[in-house]
């Protein structure tokens, strides 16, 4: 846990809590108090008396002084949930500094957020790979990594209270990125399982051959606020080669032989720039927040200023 949070950035978002565009009602009455009025135990204001009013929240004292109705208003607790969804395929597994760990360490900071206030956590990791205390693969149908991985959807469900900070971070580190995986195919399993309303955080570089929107259309909506988070190395915005390479995919094993030029890198860094853009674009159409950082980006900058001016954090 201290590699993924330590002391000195908890010290630092000890008062930040989670915010939505929208105010949710959770399905239970929470620890989290709420912009709404209802009928929790803290006075919060008085309006007037209207028909229909329930007459049990009338302030009989002073009616007794102004001789008119008046209702009591209370602030209400609400349940706000935080679902985190991690993705663990091979291109996360890559850059300096390592674009995973940055990704766990996000997770287990906001998941801390979340946990100190109350809030419920679920957290869900896309692929990756599982091993027993031997290094064995845990997926008993799995014969290879790549099998584990496209299959893997391993996830922990609504904890809540700071004393479940551990258990967010045992589980974050009980998986390590490989291989390839159906980013559809999460999506859909992690949009039928979900339940409640609140805020989901998808933590991925969103580079899938596959695309990335029929899975984040079935995110969307449906009770959660989805904020994207897009994590690209330094060396993924910036590259530093030349000359005649081969590369290798890391997710399918594909090859392509490709010659670095000054002209090559000046189109690459068009291209990515355009597929950066025109995922904002995707997500902006669907009520979606996209964040695009480097994984070199300090944590505390990433909470303390993008997050809170982007609204998730306040």
């Amino acid at each position: 846990m201290d590699e993924l949070l330590d002391n000195e950035l908890i010290a630092k978002i000890s008062r930040l809590d989670l915010a939505s565009q929208k105010i949710f009602a959770g399905k239970l009455r929470g620890e989290r108090r709420s912009k709404k009025r209802g009928e929790s135990v803290e006075f919060a204001d008085h309006r007037p008396y209207a028909v229909g009013d329930d007459i049990r929240h009338i302030d009989w004292n002073i009616y007794a002084r102004l001789d008119r109705l008046f209702l009591k208003l209370f602030l209400e607790e609400e349940d706000l949930s935080l679902h985190l969804v991690i993705d663990a395929s091979g291109s996360a597994d890559c850059g300096e500094p390592n674009k995973y760990l940055f990704m766990q360490q996000v997770a287990m900071t906001l998941g801390y957020v979340g946990l100190v206030n109350f809030n419920r956590v679920t957290a869900n990791i896309m692929g990756g790979i599982s091993r027993d205390a031997e290094g064995n693969i845990r997926e008993d149908f799995a014969e290879t990594a790549e099998q584990a991985a496209a299959n893997s959807l391993a996830n922990i469900r609504n904890l809540r209270g700071r004393r479940r900070t551990h258990d967010l971070s045992r589980f974050l580190c009980s998986i390590e990125p490989g291989g390839g995986g159906d980013f559809r195919e999460h999506a859909k399993r992690i949009a039928l399982s979900r339940t409640g309303k609140g805020v989901m955080v998808v933590i991925s570089d969103f580079l899938m051959k596959e695309g990335y929107e029929d899975g984040l259309r079935l995110l969307a909506g449906r009770g959660y606020d989805v904020f994207c988070l897009q994590v690209l190395s330094p060396q993924e915005v910036e590259p530093d080669v030349r000359g005649d390479l081969r590369l290798r995919d890391v997710e399918d094993e594909d090859f392509a032989e490709v010659t670095i030029s000054a002209p090559l890198l000046k189109r690459y860094k068009q291209v990515l720039g355009a597929y950066t853009e025109q995922l904002r674009t995707f997500c902006a159409q669907r009520q979606m927040t996209l964040l695009t950082v480097q994984s070199n980006t300090p944590m505390d900058m990433l909470m303390l200023e993008y997050f809170r001016k982007r609204g998730l954090l306040a």
